[in-house]
């Protein structure tokens, strides 16, 4: 599959000469989100056009305009099975630009499993476990297990391949708070180690740091609700096997081509959607509430390559997004980093953060947050790291966002525990470009990055450019070099106070 060429990253650092971010109108680079083809549906994304502000695409299929957008992505329904299309992506009233053309192929219907005929029934009393992996087993390649109206309580489920899982609309698939629902314990990874676990409500794959996938082409659907068991779930479990045997909601453990899409997801034991080792994974047209779970992160890119993460609105607990790759001396000698991420068109309420970190031992690359909305995230957009990591985070973009909070930590009081890494991470090469910060609270520093104090570590090529900041906003640039600040101002028109230590070639 094509990347998307804006995570090629077109930022040169040299002898502070910053390049911009850029793309050629012609370079839609159209795809396919990852497992999103189905007999009846596809959803497509592609790289914003600039400098055209305000853009509207037109989606026309088979040579028949069928609607536009301002985003860029858009989902085609109301297809026919085993059926070819054409469909071409361009600007609306600008005869003038190149579009972008993508043929693709409907898959044919598949056979649907409704777990009623394994025995399920919509009652709160009844424990449904045997008879939805009932369906799951009998699932031929390319089928349904199909979930209708009503709460279906179940402990652990194991998906496969080459299966669609579909929760109706007004659909419940409800976690138990039964701790003995989610065995066997499982290896797993959580907060950097790889150790053993309850297992999730919803798994698939099995851990290993071979490369290899074990579970492909799987889709999570429907429209319902996935809800785990909670706050009580997450404490029994902690109590019976200890802190972080906890489950996740959603498990993926070496998978390939997956979506989660279109669902209300809510109420985990701990984090809600983790994927580890896992490559070409689509997460959109979410709603993830956790608001009030301990280590309650919304989604949690581990180790794995190519994410798109698009319109989807996030009410947490802790971290909103998490990008990870393992801690300390394990995750970076086990050296798989997550890379490719593109974070569009979300909203997010409440949390902790937009989060790179705190566990990127194995390294973090390549990652664009654009066109999202942030409310009072307790650390905003946020790069977050400490000595005993090790590993890197580089190539970093965030623009067109609404923020309101900037901040690079290199120092955290917490998950810091076991031998450190041989040396300390890298930050650098990040660029923010046209972030609205005027709601940020004022009273401390907007914008507050911080680098390593070793030689060689600091926080180096950063870029700032047309950032609005709040009126007496100040920024806080410690343990840096190569930082730029361009057209940063606040609403007034005025400069931020600058607040600079132990740093070199700092411009602004």
């Amino acid at each position: 599959m094509k990347k998307i060429s804006s995570l090629a990253f077109l930022c040169v650092f040299s002898a502070f000469v910053f390049s911009s971010y850029a793309q050629n109108d012609s370079r839609y680079n159209l795809l396919i989100a990852p497992a999103t083809l189905s007999d009846k549906e596809v959803t497509l994304l592609w790289d914003k056009q600039y400098p055209k502000e305000n853009a509207v695409y037109e989606i026309v299929l088979n040579g028949k305009l069928l609607g536009a957008t301002e985003k860029n992505n858009f989902t085609i329904s109301k297809l026919k099975p085993a059926t070819a299309y054409s469909v071409l992506i361009r600007l609306r009233n600008n005869q003038s630009s190149s579009s972008s053309l993508l043929k693709f192929k409907t898959k044919a219907k598949g056979k649907i499993f409704n777990i009623l005929d394994f025995g399920a029934k919509a009652d709160t009393t009844f424990m449904n476990t045997k008879a939805i992996q009932s369906a799951i087993d009998a699932c031929t390649a390319g089928g349904t297990v199909y979930i209708p109206k009503g709460t279906f309580v179940s402990g652990a489920l194991f998906l496969k391949s080459n299966m669609t899982l579909y929760i109706e609309k007004n659909a419940v698939l409800k976690g138990s708070t039964d701790t003995s629902g989610y065995l066997p314990v499982i290896y797993n990874r959580f907060e950097g180690w790889e150790l053993n676990t309850y297992s999730s409500l919803i798994n698939a794959g099995t851990l290993n740091r071979n490369g290899s996938y074990s579970v492909t082409n799987l889709r999570i659907t429907g429209g319902g609700t996935i809800e785990g068991g909670g706050k009580k779930l997450g404490s029994d479990m902690w109590k019976t096997r200890g802190e972080r045997s906890r489950g996740r909601l959603i498990l993926l453990m070496n998978c390939q081509d997956v979506s989660i899409d279109n669902l209300t997801i809510q109420e985990p034991p701990s984090w809600t959607i983790h994927y580890i080792y896992s490559d070409n994974i689509s997460l959109h047209n979410l709603f993830i509430k956790t608001y009030g779970i301990r280590n309650g992160d919304g989604i949690d890119p581990d180790s794995s390559t190519d994410s798109y993460i698009f319109n989807c609105t996030f009410d947490n607990g802790d971290d909103c997004i998490a990008i990870k790759s393992g801690k300390n001396p394990e995750g970076y000698y086990v050296g798989k980093p997550t890379k490719n991420v593109r974070i569009t068109h979300c909203n997010f309420i409440r949390g902790h953060g937009i989060s790179i970190g705190s566990e990127m031992s194995g390294g973090v690359s390549d990652v664009l947050v654009q066109d999202c909305k942030a409310g009072a995230l307790l650390n905003g957009m946020q790069i977050k790291g400490t000595r005993e990591r090790g590993g890197y985070v580089k190539n970093v973009t965030v623009t067109e966002c609404e923020l309101m909070k900037i901040t690079i930590f290199s120092k955290l009081n917490y998950n810091n525990d076991g031998e450190g890494a041989p040396q300390p991470p890298v930050f650098e090469n990040f660029v923010f470009r046209n972030i609205d910060l005027t709601k940020a609270d004022a009273k401390e520093p907007v914008i507050n990055i911080n680098g390593f104090t070793e030689p060689g570590h600091k926080l180096k090529n950063v870029l700032f450019e047309n950032i609005e900041l709040p009126g007496n906003a100040s920024v806080k640039v410690t343990d840096a070099e190569k930082i730029l600040f361009q057209q940063v101002k606040t609403t007034a028109g005025a400069k931020p106070e600058y607040l600079i230590a132990n740093s070199t070639e700092i411009s602004y």
